[in-house]
Order: C-alpha cells, then structure tokens, then sequence
C-alpha cells in the first residue's frame, strides 16, 4: 500500500528514530517498503537497512530533495510517503493515514496529506526555529512535515525537482492548497 522514503545523509540515530516510530504500521501492514536513501557512502545506513529489512539506495551525495526522488524512482507501492531522517510520527497515524488513503482513493480526486508539525519538547529553541514557526503559519507547511501522496499524483507534478533550490517548498506549492491535508497526526523531529 505505501511505500516510505527517508534520506539519511549517513547519519545512524536520526534513521533509526524514524524506523522505530514506522514499525506498527509495518505490523499493521500499511507499510509495504522503507527505502533509505543514502548518499554519505560510510556504510552505516546500508547496515542500518539491512538491519531493518529496509532497502537500502546509495546515490551520490547531494540534496534531500535529490534523495526523495531517487527512492521515488524506485518504491513499489501505489502510494509514497518521504519522511526526514529524524521524523517521528506520533500515535494515531496508521488509523489516519489508512482513513485517508481509502478516501482519496474513493473520491478519484488528487490529494495530498503533510503532517502536523510538533517540535520537540526537548529541543532548545533559537532564532530560527522562530523564524521557521512564522514561515509555517504565512506560506504553509515546510519540507519536515513529510508528505504523503499517491504515486500517480506525483508523476503528474513531476515530483522532487532534484537540482531545484527548495524543492521540497516547490512541490508542496505545486500540490496546492486546495489539494492538500493537514493531519490531525503530529510529527516530531527527533535529534
């Protein structure tokens, strides 16, 4: 059913956080792959992976957005789910996400679904996560809220633009307001 995208930039913890807060919906079967996309060439993520039972993709290091693209080229599934190493999906999100994949897919429409975006109770705040909160709230959702699409949708937007300066910002705008959900699920970026 859905197939998740997570570039990793070669990093262990931040991978691994997002692997765990994956596993019920692996159990639940909502998740049919995990692709890490790795582009640091250490090793690391590609045990990681095999680890996991993920599949592991090694590209040439370079954007996030090039990552996501390179693991949409390859995911199985009819429906995509790219998520930031470090993403941590909270409680609720196998119900909600299933809820509205059913309805999409009954309705015919395109649709797209971001996560609600919850920092971290443990991170200190700065100037920028400031200055990030504003951004949120005046231009709409950013790249770490993760983004779940059906495939067909995304091809018809021509996807992550892998060379494109805020890419990911260029595809959430190219989704549109009007086709696109806000979870009720929160994400938190962990580490």
């Amino acid at each position: 059913m859905l197939s998740v995208i997570i570039p990793t930039e070669g990093v262990e913890q931040t991978a691994v956080a997002t692997l765990a807060a994956l596993v019920p919906g692996a159990a639940a079967g909502i998740i049919r792959e995990v692709l890490l996309v790795d582009g640091a060439g250490n090793g690391v993520i590609e045990r990681v992976a095999d680890v996991a039972g993920c599949r592991f993709i090694g590209i040439e290091p370079s954007s996030q957005a090039s990552a996501f693209a390179a693991g949409a080229r390859q995911a199985r599934s009819p429906w995509l789910m790219f998520l930031p190493a470090g993403a941590v999906l909270e409680t609720g999100w196998i119900e909600e996400t299933t809820q509205f994949i059913q309805a999409v897919s009954a309705s015919g429409r395109d649709r797209a679904a971001v996560f609600r975006y919850a920092r971290s109770p443990y991170a200190d705040t700065g100037v920028r996560d400031v200055l990030r909160a504003v951004a949120r709230k005046l231009v709409g959702p950013l790249g770490d809220q993760g983004l779940l699409i059906a495939r067909d949708h995304y091809d018809r937007l021509g996807g992550y633009p892998p060379q494109a300066r805020r890419a990911e910002a260029r595809l959430l705008r190219r989704v549109g307001r009007s086709s696109r959900t806000m979870l009720r699920s929160r994400i938190v970026m962990a580490g």
